[in-house]
């Protein structure tokens, strides 16, 4: 089996999971008077399993691309030397960093930063577009967030 349909499986068996937690288990302690309300707290989880677990069943039957005439599968394990290993693990680290940063350096910041430095290391080098396109980016999501939703993020770091 090609590498890609390992990781729809991979995928799957976690969505699986989530999903389980989210029909059954997150429900169970609600207070009575969100009951009655037409959207929970665990509608988007819901929704998030389902379509996970179409999309891994999707790959993993392989519909999502015609037969393959004899021709080697598009990702090789035996070769994966050759694929940009190391952006990928500089994205996971720069995820990883984001995450533990998010709380003391601020929403702001920390998303400006991750932005930045992860397009920087995909490729990106035209400064003048990858600044302001993150900088708005960055505010857009925080008053979305914080403004509109009325969920409350710490826009600059802890000591400001």
């Amino acid at each position: 089996m090609a590498l890609d349909r390992w990781v729809a499986f991979v995928i799957l068996c976690i969505a699986l999971a989530y999903g389980y937690a989210a029909f059954f288990t997150m429900d169970g302690q609600l207070p009575p008077f969100m009951q009655r309300n037409p959207i929970w707290p665990s509608t988007f989880p819901k929704v998030l399993a389902v379509l996970t677990v179409l999309t891994s069943l999707f790959i993993l039957l392989g519909l999502e691309k015609p037969a393959n005439d004899g021709k080697a599968p598009d990702i090789d394990y035996r070769r994966l030397g050759d694929y940009n290993l190391i952006q990928a693990v500089l994205l996971l680290g720069l995820m990883v960093a984001y995450a533990l940063l998010l709380r003391p350096a601020g929403f702001l910041l920390a998303t400006f930063g991750f932005l930045s430095v992860g397009a920087f290391a995909l490729g990106e080098r035209k400064f003048h577009i990858l600044l302001p396109v993150a900088g708005i980016a960055s505010f857009a999501v925080w008053y979305l967030v914080d403004e509109v939703l009325g969920i409350f993020l710490r826009p600059w770091p802890f000591f400001i």
